[in-house]
Parts: structure tokens; C-alpha cells; sequence
């Protein structure tokens, strides 16, 4: 029996994977709607997560002049008295354009964006609580995408006020800059934020319960951060828990399950994101979340329930926008049956601390652990002409490359640009290239990209070496006749 639908795809959730699953169907010419609040167009994405973040960072590096620091001394600022208002200014005005921007991209394909709150009543079948009219929609739709993203993941022994004690989502309603803030989680977000408020001259302490932050980054980029954080005065308290939060109207106590007191005027807390799936009805669609509120998917990203699809930061790591864009174009094609390709294994991640970090493809400790031979070359921006230009000495570049067919294995870099340079090795692993490529090519000068040249010659140089040396071994030996 042939089934007729309301729709050929419903997608829940209007973050960068829901966008890139509902447009790429639309694409294809199928009937697409995309369901969120209209508050949240964009999602967690555009309106508390990625754009604001991000916008609230590169307000901090202009106002602070953090970049000129090194021509015109430590004490140099654009702006003495840096508040709030500045920084959400620019903050506003972003959120609003890209909020316009994704709407009119669904409206020129065609797709319907119904303002409300879905839940499921069976496989196929979605309920909406229509903003604004105040009325209950029931549709069908052939195909689901579930976008939903995720929340803040709240202790219930903690008691957020949203003014002294506040989570990540909550962090840009502060009235003024604080004098001193507890971050709780060195995840990306807390890392991320700590930095902002460190450049900021906030006073940051950061805690986590592990012994290290960051730790699927390569250790010594993380080093390299740690070191430049600590020139900005931020404390570090790794391998502690926190116990209990009190808080006051003159500031907040932080007190940790080792017994150390930490007095400060607000806390931040960023200890993971719950998956954004409580009032979905699952169930009744099939389908059941792990503990962490997140749906688990197949190399297609279909759930238990193969006609309903899940992408984005719902599923778990990377939780990046870049990734789950991907993940929804990915979905979607699955799910029609157009022909699609992922280069998992090359998907860069980038991390909006101040510097920045970003890499793509394999760390030194994973290479170890695969017995895979490697040689590492190794670029400072403060070799780099263009690195004394912009004021940036501390940033660098780490190329691992295959020691036996030069194949590049790894990019990781740490300063000015890292998001945006990291692109360049990643299109050359994506290609098949080798070392030699960065060896002969040429390069803009003065330019960071310089630094993929210096990081290839310095791998050239001791794979020549070692070579050399394994040459003279052999030509050396005495002979066994």
C-alpha cells in the first residue's frame, strides 16, 4: 500500500544541520518543512552557541588590542573601559543578519518554516504547538531529520541564579565585565569563554575534574595555550570537583571536593550539553536517548528507526556547526537516495580560544599507538615575517608527515588564523598530496601560509637526514663474504 505524506521530509530543528538537511532535500525537489521556535531560528547555533561566541571573541581582540600588545606594550588598549554594551553591540547586529540570511535561504527553496514545538505521535507523524496562534498541527512526513542540538547540562546540587552562578548559554546576559570568574569545564566552551574574559583583564579561574584540558588536542599545542593563558593571570585547577557554589550579593564561594575555597564574583559553569530531545515524545516514534539526552546513529546518521534521521550536536562529538552542516547534507542525500561522499577521517576542528587552535587529521599520540612512522616539522610565527607584522610571536605551525611516503598525516596549529589556515593542509590530504607539494610550491610572502613552507622544509630536512645516516650504515658495513 502506497502511503501519502504531508511532506516528503520534516526537519526538527533549524541549527547548521537542519539547514543543510531541509535545503539539500529541497535540492533534490522534495516538499521540505523545517520546524523551530521563532526565537531560536538558527538554533543554539546563531542565537547562544557559535555566532555570538565567536562575535563576543573578536570584539574582545579588537577592543583589547591584543594583536599590537607587541609594538605598543602590554598596556595597550583601544578602548581603557571595555563594557558589556560594547561588546554586545556588534553582538546583536550579527545574530539578527544571519537570522535574515537563513530564513531567506529556506524561503528561496522552497522550504516552509513553521514557527512552534514538535513533538512525535508515531513514526511518521508530528505534532506542533503553533507559536503565535496558539494552535495544535498534526502533519505527516515521509522522511525526519531530528536537529534539535542541545542545552547546558545543569548539576542538580548547583543553584543557578542566572547573575552570579550561570551556564554557558546564560554567560552573555551579564550586565558588566566581572572581576573574577570561575570557569567550571575546560571543555571547548569553558575554554573558550575563560580566554575571552582572561584577555578581558578578568581575573578567571578555571577547574576540571580531569587532568587535563582540551585533551583531544595534540599536548603541546594545549601547552602552548596553558602558557599563554597564564600571561594573562588565569589559574588552572585540574583533577578537581566541585563540590558546592554558594552565592551572595556580593559575589559567589566555589568550593571544591579537595576542600579549597575559590571567592569570586560570578561562575560559569560549562560541564558538557545535554542532547535537546526531553519533550520530543520519542518514544512514540521508536526511539529511545542515552543518558546524555543524545540518539544514537549509523555511518548514514539514521537512528533505530531507518526512515528517521538525527545530525548535529544531538549525536554527539565533534558537535561542531561544520560537522553537523555535513551531517545534514549527508542525511538528506541518504535519505532520497542521491549519491554522497564524507571525508570523516578529514574533518577539521577549530577552537575560538584566544589564539586559536585548529587541526585536522592525526595527532603524534594516535600515530604511537598506530605504529605508524612519522616525521614532525615544526613553523614559528615568530620566523615568520608576516608573524612580526600582525604581533604574533607565539603562534606555530606542527606538519606530521609519513616518514617512508611523505604522505601528510596531520595539521596542527596554534595562533592568529589557525581556523582559517588549517584549510590548506586539509585540502592537500584531501587531494593525495605529499610533503613535496609545500616544498615547491610558492607562497605569498608575507604570509602565515609561509608557515606550511618553513614546517615542510624542516620535515624534509631531518627525513634527509635520516636518510643520509641510514645510507653511510649500510655503505659502511663490513662484508659478510
Amino acid at each position: 500500500m502506497e502511503h501519502t505524506y504531508d511532506y516528503d521530509l520534516a526537519v526538527i530543528g533549524s541549527g547548521p544541520g537542519g539547514q543543510k538537511a531541509a535545503i539539500m532535500a529541497a535540492k533534490l525537489g522534495h516538499k521540505v518543512c523545517v520546524i523551530d521556535s521563532k526565537t531560536m531560528v538558527g538554533g543554539v547555533c546563531v542565537n547562544t552557541g557559535t555566532i555570538p561566541s565567536k562575535t563576543l571573541r573578536e570584539a574582545v581582540v579588537y577592543l583589547t588590542g591584543m594583536q599590537l600588545r607587541e609594538m605598543y606594550g602590554a598596556s595597550y588598549r583601544v578602548k581603557d573601559d571595555i563594557t558589556i554594551s560594547d561588546l554586545l553591540a556588534r553582538l546583536q547586529h550579527v545574530i539578527g543578519r544571519e537570522t535574515e540570511v537563513i530564513r531567506a535561504q529556506l524561503l528561496r527553496n522552497h522550504v516552509e518554516l513553521i514557527p512552534g514545538m514538535a513533538c512525535f505521535i508515531d513514526p511518521h507523524t508530528l505534532s506542533v504547538t503553533v507559536e503565535g496562534a496558539q494552535t495544535q498541527r498534526t502533519f505527516t512526513a515521509d522522511k525526519i531529520v531530528v536537529a534539535t542540538g542541545t542545552v547546558p547540562a545543569r548539576p542538580g546540587n548547583i543553584d543557578f541564579d542566572g547573575v552570579r552562578v550561570l551556564d554557558s548559554d546564560q554567560i552573555l546576559t551579564l550586565e558588566r565585565v566581572p572581576d573574577s570568574l570561575v570557569v567550571v569545564g575546560a571543555g571547548v566552551i569553558g575554554v573558550e569563554y575563560a580566554s575571552i574574559f582572561a584577555a578581558l583583564g578578568t581575573r578567571v579561574t578555571l577547574v576540571e575534574k580531569r587532568p587535563q584540558m582540551l585533551d583531544f588536542c595534540d599536548p603541546e599545542i594545549v601547552e602552548s595555550l596553558k602558557f599563554h593563558l597564564r600571561d594573562h593571570s588565569m589559574s588552572f585547577r585540574f583533577g578537581e570537583e566541585v563540590a558546592s557554589v554558594e552565592s551572595s550579593g556580593g559575589g559567589t564561594i566555589t568550593t571544591l571536593a579537595s576542600g579549597k575555597k575559590i571567592a569570586a564574583e560570578v561562575v560559569m559553569y560549562s560541564a558538557g550539553r545535554q542532547g535537546n530531545t526531553a519533550a520530543l515524545q520519542l518514544d512514540l516514534a521508536g526511539l529511545e536517548a542515552d543518558p546524555r539526552g543524545r540518539l544514537h546513529v549509523d555511518d548514514h546518521y539514521a537512528t533505530a528507526v531507518p526512515h528517521i534521521y538525527a545530525v548535529g550536536d544531538v549525536i554527539g562529538f565533534p558537535a561542531l556547526a561544520a560537522t553537523s552542516m555535513d551531517q545534514g547534507r549527508l542525511a538528506a542525500s541518504h535519505a532520497f537516495g542521491e549519491p554522497a561522499h564524507e571525508l570523516r577521517g578529514l574533518q577539521p576542528i577549530g577552537i575560538y580560544t584566544i589564539p586559536e587552535i585548529s587541526y585536522c587529521g592525526k595527532s603524534e599520540a594516535e600515530l604511537t599507538n598506530e605504529s605508524v612512522p612519522f616525521e614532525v616539522g615544526i613553523s614559528r610565527y615568530r620566523e615568520l615575517a608576516r608573524g612580526q607584522i600582525i604581533g604574533d610571536s607565539y603562534g606555530m605551525l606542527k606538519l606530521i608527515v609519513h616518514s617512508e611516503n611523505r604522505s601528510i598525516l596531520g595539521v596542527h596549529v596554534f595562533g592568529t588564523s589557525a581556523t582559517e589556515l588549517v584549510h590548506i593542509g586539509q585540502a592537500i590530504m584531501g587531494c593525495g598530496g605529499t610533503v613535496d607539494y609545500l616544498v615547491d610550491t610558492v607562497l605569498n610572502y608575507p604570509t602565515l601560509s609561509e608557515a606550511y613552507k618553513v614546517a615542510a622544509l624542516d620535515v624534509s630536512n631531518k627525513l634527509r637526514a635520516v636518510a643520509r645516516l641510514t645510507n653511510s650504515m649500510i655503505t659502511s658495513e663490513p662484508s659478510l663474504l
